[in-house]
């Protein structure tokens, strides 16, 4: 355990729409965030991109060739966004205390008491020469929470002076929640579908990346009978906290298959949604005045117009708050890191299901062990 003092953290996230890896720079004691503003998006090359998709949603590899070379490949691709990192923000890594790298999750099942991240952090901080906190969804995990969301400690320190009840969706891969409330109460879990499955539509039907700016979507109807079908599934009626695997939603593109691709881009959009909006009437306790939405999907006109009507309620992006909503998840893994050298927890009952606040992540000293251990 380290005392608490104001250090200087750099947090790697890499989410699970695949798209690329965020670093962003935090000054905090792991309480309060005095600095988070220089922060940068790298995206990955084809191939790495392709060789990570190829392991998603494998509880085991068999092909442990494949996998350590993926390994390899995309701590290097984290090492070289560190370096762009402090280039862009004028510093050496000698003025860092620690790294948060969070790696791309490949696999995640609470239910399994397993979770699986790609990245090698021993080898990230023998590169670098700087101590580096990964795993952090292990003990948690390990201890019967889900492991996720992890984002609540820090959206509660950059949030401390807003009017509450605030809520906070994140739409990532996956979509999650954060509702604070007046007197410091707090609630978080995935409400379901993010981007995930509509980037998945768009690379079977179109053979591109996703679909930019909800264009595809705002083409098309969606078709509420199979949103309506699609919210019968089984994860919808888990009470929460909750958590689920990237994956998970696949059988959905199975469902929309007979649309055209605008219309199936349309009802998975809608779907999306529709699921936040369910997540919400069904299971929330804290009502919020307000809601900010950060995260991937927030740069989606269309997704965002269709969770305002299903919401009844105005939902400002992230940025016109004056945060880096594309990078406010590095942020929190830089504040996790701190925390977990302090000792203090990342985890809580009402964020993940955990049976008590746990403090998580794993300490790497750079040059101590072998790479990997």
């Amino acid at each position: 355990m380290t005392n608490i003092r104001r250090m200087t953290a750099i947090g790697l996230m890499s989410g699970t729409s695949v798209d690329g890896v965020d670093a962003a720079l935090v000054e905090t004691d792991g309480v309060d965030v005095f600095d988070n503003a220089v922060a940068i998006t790298r995206h990955y090359r084809p191939e790495l991109k392709e060789e990570i998709i190829a392991l998603l949603g494998n509880e085991t590899h068999q092909n442990e060739e494949k996998l350590n070379r993926a390994n390899l490949l995309f701590t290097l691709f984290n090492r070289d966004t560190v370096l762009e990192l402090l280039e862009k923000a004028g510093k050496k890594i000698e003025d860092i205390d620690v790294i948060g790298f969070h790696g791309h999750t490949l696999f995640h099942s609470p239910l399994l008491k397993v979770t699986r991240q790609l990245g090698n952090p021993q080898l990230l901080a023998n590169e670098l020469g700087v101590k580096v906190v990964s795993r952090f969804r292990n003990v948690d995990v390990k201890s019967g929470g889900q492991g996720a969301p992890l984002e609540a400690a820090y959206l509660v320190a950059i949030t401390r002076d807003m009017e509450k009840p605030l809520g906070i969706i994140n739409i990532g891969g996956i979509a999650n929640v954060t509702a604070i409330g007046q007197n410091g109460e707090i609630q978080a879990f995935h409400t379901g579908p993010g981007n995930a499955i509509i980037n998945d539509w768009m690379r079977k039907k179109h053979a591109i990346e996703m679909d930019f700016d909800g264009l595809e979507a705002a083409r098309g109807n969606p078709d509420m009978r199979v949103v309506d079908d699609l919210l019968k599934d089984e994860f919808f009626a888990k009470i929460p906290p909750k958590s689920v695997d990237r994956n998970y939603f696949s059988f959905a593109l199975h469902e929309v298959d007979g649309l055209s691709v605008s219309d199936g881009a349309a009802t998975l959009t809608y779907f999306v949604a529709a699921a936040i909006k369910q997540a919400l009437d069904n299971y929330l306790f804290i009502k919020p005045v307000k809601w900010v939405a950060y995260g991937g999907g927030a740069n989606n006109p269309t997704l965002l117009r269709f969770i305002a009507k299903v919401l009844k309620s105005e939902v400002v992006k992230a940025d016109e708050l004056g945060w880096n909503g594309n990078t406010l998840e590095a942020q929190s893994f830089a504040f996790l890191a701190v925390r977990s050298l302090c000792g203090m927890p990342i985890t809580y009952p009402e964020t993940t299901g955990a049976p008590e606040p746990l403090s998580g992540g794993k300490l790497f000293y750079p040059f101590e062990g072998k790479d990997g251990e």
